[in-house]
């Protein structure tokens, strides 16, 4: 069973969606962070060992990229507040674009931060933030329609509705399906 119920939207909406209604916070400590990075395989850079700081600084991150990404949904202008902490998360690992060979693949250009794993791993998170926040198709991302569901979608088709059609759709129907036909057996 999946720990994590909705993987494989853009990273940064991963991340926001650790925190599904009724279920806390899923990376709250070591452990849980630690089973989210092995759920997010290739999307980051692989951390050694999860600690306080690590999980101190992606929680930095997904506190500023959740009002950000409201704002942005809206057309709104963003918190100040929100906009220097993620600016500041940037700035703590800055990315260089390292030249690298292998026999595999021969040239290679990918980037690279120069930092402590904690920075390195938040400015990486804040960086998928920034690319949902400047994607036009911000305004698009969507939240769950069933009523005990928080999580964040971006639908790759426009009448989606729910985050996970086998679970929340599911759900919405038998419900609605029940409400038509309450009374009818009595």
């Amino acid at each position: 069973m999946n720990l994590f119920p909705l993987l494989g939207e853009p990273l940064a909406l991963d991340l926001l969606n650790t925190r599904p209604a009724g279920a806390g916070d899923l990376i709250a400590d070591r452990a849980g962070l630690a089973a989210w990075l092995a759920e997010e395989p290739g999307r980051l850079s692989r951390v050694a060992e999860v600690g306080e700081a690590e999980v101190a600084a992606v929680h930095a991150v997904r506190e500023a990229a959740g009002p950000l990404l409201a704002a942005a949904r809206r057309g709104e202008r963003p918190p100040p507040g929100a906009l220097a902490a993620l600016n500041g998360i940037l700035a703590a690992a800055p990315a260089r674009t390292e030249l690298a060979w292998t026999a595999l693949t021969g040239m290679t250009a990918a980037p690279y931060r120069e930092a402590a794993p904690a920075q390195r791993l938040a400015a990486e998170l804040a960086e998928a933030a920034v690319e949902l926040l400047t994607d036009p198709r911000v305004t698009t991302v969507r939240e769950c329609e069933a009523p005990d569901c928080v999580l964040l979608f971006l639908p790759a088709h426009p009448r989606r509705r729910w985050c996970v059609a086998s679970a929340c759709g599911n759900r919405a129907r038998v419900a609605r399906y029940y409400a038509r036909h309450k009374g009818e057996g009595a």
